[in-house]
């Protein structure tokens, strides 16, 4: 029998629907829409093929519930729809980013019903960042990162802690040594993450008419181990290696130019798991629906065997302290209005990179 589910929120709230509709309608069905009832919920819902609900009360009975919903201490209705699902002893996956605060109110109201709550942590599943985690943590069973230098800004920065708390051996502790403010977009932090330095480049910076939008970046990190580099280009890829450079001085001697050792032998660099650029739409409608399928995927599946809640509300806690922590570090974000910016096609871009 299908699963019955709500999708509550009409923005972000389209992928999950996408995600049920595309990836999961084998075993998952879509009873409705829960939303204020603006033009664009009604429009999303007809698109859909769903009922639009603008009356909780007239939401028929379901498995769970998906609040796609800003939280409360960010502005939104998210932690209070949360809340009154899982007093309904309904189970909830909601989107982040959640306070600390709204968090811990919201597992409380899952325990206390006997229900399940968790966050959806879509990025640490998008194929790129998945693949920098995996490398990572097999890196680290064989050596200690040494630094890791990391670039994000504030509407990415609950995953970036998320992706942290994954390829660091801790991140229980963070101290911060210096900030520097308004280095071009960037401000910069210097300081440790558990026992690991750590330099962020924080892009502290928001258009109040267009909030999604604007960013220079998503994710960047790079994380410096004693036999090279594990990078991670952007949120999309690629995942780079880049050995360490070593050249033994015997080499220095003419007579020993053929004793080339194996590791001068490893290119400069390496692009890991046959990575392929690919488009804007592609990356957003494909890997981002099938990364909220496989938090969905999961959430039933702990839902099913009754799997222990507390490992997972101690990391997603972890992890929401700590983007708490770093958030109130660099305040509040400098508004912007930005102009021009005509974006130059990368056929344009290629010709620049030939030789005249």
């Amino acid at each position: 029998m299908k699963k019955k589910v709500v999708v509550c929120g009409s923005t972000f709230g389209q992928f999950y629907i996408n995600a049920f509709q595309q990836l999961l309608r084998d075993d998952f069905e879509v009873v409705g829409l829960y939303g204020k009832g603006s033009d664009r919920s009604r429009k999303c819902a007809e698109t859909y093929g769903i009922p639009l609900f603008t009356e909780f009360e007239r939401i028929p009975e379901i498995d769970f519930a998906c609040v796609v919903i800003s939280s409360g201490t960010v502005g939104g209705i998210g932690t209070e729809l949360a809340c009154r699902f899982l007093e309904n002893k309904i189970h909830v996956i909601q989107e982040q980013p959640i306070h600390p605060r709204d968090l811990t109110e919201t597992y409380r109201a899952a325990r206390r019903n006997g229900v399940y709550f968790k966050t959806c942590d879509l990025y640490p599943k998008l194929p790129e960042v998945a693949r920098f985690i995996r490398v990572a943590q097999e890196l680290n069973k064989r050596e200690k990162p040494l630094y890791i230098k990391a670039a994000f800004g504030p509407q990415v920065s609950f995953p970036a802690v998320d992706i942290f708390s994954y390829v660091l051996p801790s991140i229980y502790g963070l101290r911060v040594d210096n900030i520097t403010e308004c280095v071009g977009p960037f401000d910069i932090l210097t300081g440790k993450m558990g026992d690991t330095p750590i330099t962020i480049e924080y892009n502290n910076q928001v258009n109040t008419e267009d909030r999604d939008n604007h960013a220079h970046l998503l994710h960047n990190m790079a994380i410096v181990y004693e036999t090279g580099r594990l990078i991670l280009e952007d949120t999309f890829g690629p995942v780079l290696w880049k050995p360490r450079m070593y050249v033994p001085k015997y080499l220095y001697n003419p007579e020993k130019r053929n004793e080339i050792p194996p590791y001068l032998k490893e290119l400069t660099m390496e692009t890991l798991g046959g990575y392929k650029a690919r488009d804007f739409t592609q990356v957003l409608f494909d890997d981002w629906t099938k990364g909220v399928a496989d938090n969905i995927v999961e959430f039933s599946r702990m839902i099913d065997q009754k799997v222990n809640l507390a490992p997972y509300a101690q990391r997603e806690l972890l992890c929401s302290q700590k983007w708490s922590e770093i958030t109130n570090i660099f305040g509040f974000a400098k508004l912007i209005h930005p102009e021009g910016g005509e974006y130059i096609p990368s056929a344009q871009i290629h010709k620049y990179s030939e030789e005249v």
